[in-house]
């Protein structure tokens, strides 16, 4: 066992060169943490990108995809501090796989719709899955946070968290390309159930590999070196979440109450104005999302595979984006390529309403995944330098609220503006909104 272990290391050792030799003791932790986003990679590109273009194809409405969105804000906005105390009388690694077991078999319920329900009830039976996945997963997003704090020291979480990075990159764009492939050569249903059957085995591998991530023992105790419930400094590596969704990091959310957390003081200091300006941003941001799906079926008629493509493409543009990001961060400051990327984001809705074909999508997956790429690198760093450092949990909680409302708003508005003004009017709209939300970062944020 140790055998292979050390050929699998050596493996990552050849593609990823540590910035030193990785002590022994840590090896598993890093092993099994860069299978598990590997497997989650897989899970991404298959369940989770087609899923609303599922629905879609299924009739559902502008709503309906809107909801697809919203359910697991509703759940975070009221199961956080619930999830957060359940972390708290548990064993960290242990919750987080419990959770993540729990929560991605849901997926697997994804499978036999077709076999059971008709279109329309699929729509809905989806929605109530997705409603009830959101109870464990909860949990898991706050858990996940704090056991990589747990099983990471500080001096190696850039390098995990960069190599993990790089590893969702590729298994997300070839799962893409797969999944598309797929769905284009297997007939409808039949096509999906077999994509979602690999994002459930992405999911439960991914689960597999959690199971073995383990705090990290400190040098001179048996316990980990710290826990949940503990006082140590808090701190924030991962606060882009699954699908470029911005989350709450590490333990802000697992050691107070709503009335310790939540200080109004807060908005009375100058970090009002950086909640103000990113509850527009991510309004704008949400508003669009659960039209893109529907832009692209019915208004481009764009096939399965051609949507896979383009995702493939959009994430590889993320992934060479993001290398650039140290060095402009170097000449410029998190609040200005935040602020231009925001209003660059609002060229996307505009791009897609004058789009047709195939080569129109693949040029805006491009350019999507390149202004991606500075806008989600750019903004945990802009919200990092706006918080003091010895207040991270009651602020991050707050910016956790301003983020899931303005999901949910944006998620159930959007559609219905559709609805109401027509889906480019919509989208031309939006677009404004996104450029506006910017142009407010770089005055007032």
């Amino acid at each position: 066992m140790q055998a292979r272990d050390s050929k699998r290391m050596s493996i990552i050792y050849y593609f990823f060169s540590p910035p030193a030799p990785i002590p022994a003791n840590y090896r598993e932790n890093f092993r099994h943490l860069f299978y598990d986003i590997a497997w989650f990679g897989i899970l991404n590109g298959s369940s989770l990108s087609f899923m609303s273009v599922y629905a879609t194809r299924l009739g559902a409405s502008g709503f309906q995809i809107g909801m697809l969105g919203a359910v697991p804000a509703i759940m975070s906005l009221a199961l956080a501090i619930p999830a957060s105390r359940y972390l708290q009388r548990n064993a960290i690694d242990k919750a987080v796989f419990r959770t993540s077991v729990y929560f991605r078999l849901g997926y697997l319920f994804w499978i036999p719709l077709p076999w059971l329900l008709n279109e329309a009830q699929q729509i809905w039976a989806l929605i109530f899955i997705i409603l009830l996945m959101g109870i464990p997963g909860t949990a898991l997003a706050v858990g996940f946070n704090a056991l990589f704090a747990e099983a990471v020291p500080p001096e190696w979480r850039a390098y995990v968290a960069g190599i993990r990075n790089v590893m969702l990159s590729i298994t997300f764009v070839l799962t893409s390309l797969i999944a598309g492939w797929l769905l284009d050569k297997i007939p409808f249903p039949l096509g999906y159930q077999i994509v979602f059957g690999l994002g459930f085995l992405g999911a439960f591998m991914s689960s597999y590999h959690l199971y073995y991530v383990r705090p990290v023992l400190s040098a001179d105790a048996t316990r980990p070196a710290t826990r949940i419930g503990d006082r140590a400094r808090p701190g924030m590596f991962r606060i882009l979440g699954d699908s470029h969704r911005p989350s709450v990091g590490l333990r802000l959310l697992a050691r107070d109450t709503w009335r310790k957390l939540l200080r109004t003081d807060i908005l009375r200091s100058p970090f009002l104005h950086v909640l103000t300006v990113l509850l527009f941003f991510h309004l704008g941001q949400y508003l669009a999302l659960p039209l893109f799906p529907i832009y692209y079926v019915r208004n481009m008629g764009l096939s399965d595979q051609q949507i896979g493509i383009g995702q493939a493409v959009f994430y590889a543009l993320v992934l060479l984006g993001s290398m650039q990001l140290a060095r402009l961060s170097r000449r410029y400051s998190n609040k200005t390529i935040f602020g231009i990327s925001a209003i660059l984001m609002g060229i996307y809705p505009i791009i897609l309403v004058n789009s047709s074909n195939f080569t129109d999508f693949i040029g805006l997956s491009m350019w999507g995944g390149a202004v991606w790429a500075m806008t989600g690198g750019a903004l945990p760093n802009y919200l990092l330098e706006n918080i003091p450092t010895n207040d991270r949990p009651a602020h991050l909680a707050w910016y956790n609220i301003v983020f899931n409302g303005a999901v949910l708003a944006g998620s159930l508005l959007g559609p219905l503006l559709a609805d109401l003004n027509g889906l480019a009017e919509a989208l031309i709209l939006f677009a404004l909104i996104r450029t506006f939300a910017g142009a407010i970062v770089l005055k007032w944020g």
